[in-house]
């Protein structure tokens, strides 16, 4: 796997911005499968938030900085369209 080449004290960015779980999900399987480690962040709890309202119960899909152009190429590549800046 492609983590022994990222440095520890490299900064994690965000690649995508999901309406909710699931959608995020479906990303962080695309970027795995393709070898690009990520995780989730959300500013709440799942359960608490089914839709999403000012950013609320909305997920970023993070990865290395180091990946993540071919994270975003990868995206893009798959219908998906990329987080704005």
């Amino acid at each position: 796997m492609r983590e022994s080449n990222v440095s520890k004290h490299e900064e994690m960015v965000g690649v995508y911005r999901a309406a909710g779980e699931a959608e995020a999900q479906i990303i962080k399987g695309l970027l795995k499968n393709h070898g690009i480690p990520c995780l989730l962040k959300s500013n709440a709890a799942p359960s608490v938030h089914v839709l999403t309202v000012n950013g609320m119960g909305e997920f970023k899909v993070m990865v290395w900085k180091s990946m993540e152009k071919q994270a975003r190429e990868l995206i893009e590549g798959k219908g998906y369209v990329q987080m704005a800046g």
